[in-house]
C-alpha cells in the first residue's frame, strides 16, 4: 500500500507582480511588469502576452503595448514573504523556506488537529488570501519532486492532490519543462531526441540520458520521471555553496563587459560568505551564450577564500578560460558565480613570504590578509550606511545593472 500524500509544495503566484497589484489596486487586472530595462517578474495578464522574466523590457513592451512598468517594493516583498512562511508554520513545523515565495511542508504529524492534508492546504490558501490578499497555489503528494509539479499545475491560485495510485498517469503527460532540473538548455537537447514529455523521458534508456546530460543528470531525471525522489522535509540546514547571476540580455564576450559583472557577482558572494565565516575552497563560473547553452569551469583551491578581489580574478580566469575553448562563440546572456566546499573557520592560516607569483591570492599570505582586511573594513562600512556607501571602483563605475541589488538579494539564499 502506498504511503499518503502529506509533502506540500505552496508558491505565491506571480509573486512580485502581485504584490504590487496589491499595494495599487489600480494596477489589478492589468499588465504589471517588475523592473525596467529587464523584467524582473510579470502578472498573469502580462504572462499571457508572452512576457516572461528576464526578458528585455524593450521586447516585453513589444508583446504587451499596454504593459506597465513599476519600479518594486523589496521591504514589502520580505514582509509578505516572511508573512506567508508564518501562514504554513501554523499548521506544522516541517516546513522547509526554498525561496521568498514557495516552501514545502509535511503535514502527517498534524493531521488529528487540522484534519486531512487536502483541508489544511486549502486553510493555508484562504488564510494567505484573506489575511495577506495574495493568491497562492499548494500542490499535494507523497514526493517534494511531485508536490512542486503539482502546484505549478494547480496555477494560478489553485489546488493539486495527487493520488498516490495514479501518480505516473498524473505525470506523464506533463511537458519535461515541469521537472526539477529541466532549464531551456536540457529542455533543448531532450527535444532534440523527440524527448518532449515526462513519460517519454520515463520510457528513454538511461544509458540514452546518460550520453546526452552526463551520468548525474541521466539518473536524476530518470528517477524523478518515476516519481522516486526519497527526500524529506529539511527545517534546519546549512548551504553548502553560496552563488549569485546576472541576466545580461545579449552583449558581446569581450572583457569590457565580463569582467565588471564578475566582479560584482564576486562582490555580492564574497560579502555573504564573510558574514556567515564560511570561506570556501571551490570556485565555478557558469556562462550561458546566446543560444542558450551554459558552460561550466571550476577550480578548487588549496585554502579556502571569501575576499572580494581574490574571488573575482579567479572568476576572471576562469571565463577566459570558457571563451578560449569556445571561440566561436561572441555573445554571452548571463554569467554566475558560486563557491562550495565551505569551510566553517574563523581562523586564517599564515603562509610564509616566499616571493611566490600568485602570492596575492594566497588568502594566508601578506598581500591575500591585505585585501581581506580591506574587505572587512568595507562591510562594516555598508552594515552601518548602507550598500551603495563603499565599494570597489572597478564595481561602482562599471556599466549599469539591469537588476536590482536588492532584488538579487532577494533570490539569494542565506549560508
Amino acid at each position: 500500500m502506498e504511503s499518503p500524500a502529506t509533502i506540500l509544495h505552496a508558491d505565491l503566484d506571480a509573486f512580485y507582480a502581485s504584490v504590487e497589484q496589491l499595494l495599487d489596486p489600480s494596477l489589478r487586472g492589468k499588465p504589471v511588469a517588475v523592473g525596467g530595462g529587464v523584467v524582473l517578474a510579470a502578472s498573469y495578464e502580462a504572462k499571457a502576452f508572452g512576457v516572461r522574466g528576464g526578458m528585455p523590457g524593450r521586447k516585453a513592451r513589444e508583446l504587451c503595448p499596454g504593459l506597465i512598468f513599476v519600479g518594486g517594493h523589496f521591504k514589502d516583498y520580505q514582509r509578505l514573504g516572511d508573512a506567508a512562511i508564518r501562514v504554513i508554520g501554523d499548521f506544522t513545523p516541517l516546513v522547509e523556506r526554498i525561496s521568498i515565495d514557495e516552501a514545502f511542508a509535511d503535514v502527517k504529524g498534524c493531521t488529528h488537529l487540522f484534519g486531512p492534508p487536502a483541508e489544511i492546504a486549502e486553510a493555508i490558501r484562504r488564510r494567505v488570501r484573506l489575511e495577506l490578499g495574495l493568491p497562492i497555489s499548494v500542490g499535494v503528494a507523497r514526493t517534494k519532486h511531485l508536490a512542486k509539479i503539482a502546484s505549478q499545475v494547480a496555477k494560478p491560485d489553485g489546488l493539486v492532490i495527487v493520488d498516490p495510485n495514479a501518480e505516473l498517469a498524473f505525470l506523464y503527460d506533463l511537458p519535461v519543462e515541469l521537472m526539477w532540473g529541466v532549464g531551456p538548455a536540457t529542455q533543448a537537447r531532450l527535444a532534440s531526441l523527440g524527448i518532449t514529455t515526462i513519460g517519454a523521458l520515463a520510457n528513454t534508456h538511461k544509458g540514452a540520458l546518460v550520453r546526452l546530460l552526463g551520468p548525474a543528470a541521466g539518473e536524476k531525471l530518470t528517477a524523478l520521471a518515476w516519481n522516486r525522489d526519497p527526500r524529506e522535509i529539511r527545517t534546519h540546514h546549512r548551504a553548502q555553496s553560496a552563488g549569485a547571476q546576472s541576466a545580461l540580455g545579449r552583449k558581446p564576450a569581450e572583457e569590457r563587459v565580463f569582467r565588471p559583472t564578475l566582479r560584482h557577482l564576486a562582490d555580492r558572494v564574497a560579502t555573504r560568505l564573510r558574514s556567515k565565516s564560511r570561506p570556501g575552497r571551490t570556485v565555478t563560473v557558469r556562462v550561458r551564450f546566446a543560444d542558450l547553452r551554459s558552460v561550466t569551469r571550476s577550480v578548487t583551491l588549496d585554502a579556502p577564500v571569501s575576499a572580494t578581489a581574490i574571488l573575482a580574478e579567479i572568476a576572471e580566469d576562469l571565463m577566459r578560460g570558457v571563451l578560449a575553448d569556445h571561440p566561436r562563440e561572441t555573445v554571452i546572456s548571463l554569467l554566475a558565480i558560486s563557491v562550495s566546499h565551505l569551510d566553517d573557520r574563523s581562523w586564517l592560516q599564515l603562509e610564509l613570504p616566499f616571493g611566490l607569483a600568485d602570492e596575492k591570492r594566497l588568502p594566508g599570505a601578506r598581500p591575500g590578509m591585505a585585501r581581506f582586511l580591506a574587505d572587512r573594513a568595507i562591510d562594516k562600512v555598508r552594515q552601518r550606511f548602507g550598500w551603495e556607501a563603499v565599494g570597489y571602483a572597478s564595481v561602482a563605475l562599471g556599466p549599469p545593472r539591469s537588476v536590482p541589488d536588492d532584488f538579487r538579494e532577494l533570490a539569494e539564499k542565506e549560508l
